[in-house]
């Protein structure tokens, strides 16, 4: 499985611990790194201040991130990382409890990979996240490794 680090953005903590047991449980060892707030997160994922240091807070190779939260918004932080030429390409899902089409479609409008909503029951919510993980860590093409082997060796 990839080895990536996945980043989790959610202000629960409730919510951040059944999510990392769900992906112990699917048998995801990946590192987790995991914010509390939109602006944190962007803090991150540009690297600034404490987050300078690439070894120890790398870049995701998978973000899950609530829609409500303090500061900035998850689908604020979406649109600023599209927006971003060096984070553009990073894999988003938006993880939410709304299911409402209007949250849906905005989400896609604004390049989210994917939109979870999160189950209300663990094993609902362990079943989600193996499919998830199993899916954007082992079945998903990323372009980053397109565009660093072939493309980079002269082909």
């Amino acid at each position: 499985m990839n080895r990536g680090t996945i980043l989790i953005v959610d202000d629960s903590e409730d919510d951040i611990f059944f999510i990392r047991r769900a992906l112990t449980r699917a048998g995801i060892s990946n590192p987790i790194q995991v914010i509390d707030c939109g602006d944190e997160a962007l803090a991150y994922l540009k690297g600034l201040n404490r987050y300078a240091d690439r070894i120890q807070y790398p870049l995701p190779c998978l973000t899950f991130m609530d829609i409500k939260m303090p500061g900035k918004s998850g689908l604020e932080v979406l649109a600023e990382i599209r927006n971003d030429p060096q984070l553009k390409k990073l894999v988003v899902i938006m993880l939410t409890t709304s299911g409402h089409s209007r949250d849906i479609a905005h989400a896609a409008t604004l390049g989210a990979n994917s939109y979870l909503v999160k189950p209300s029951d663990t094993d609902n919510l362990n079943d989600v996240f193996k499919k998830a993980a199993d899916y954007w860590l082992q079945v998903h093409q990323h372009t980053d490794l397109l565009e660093t082997s072939a493309f980079h060796a002269g082909m």
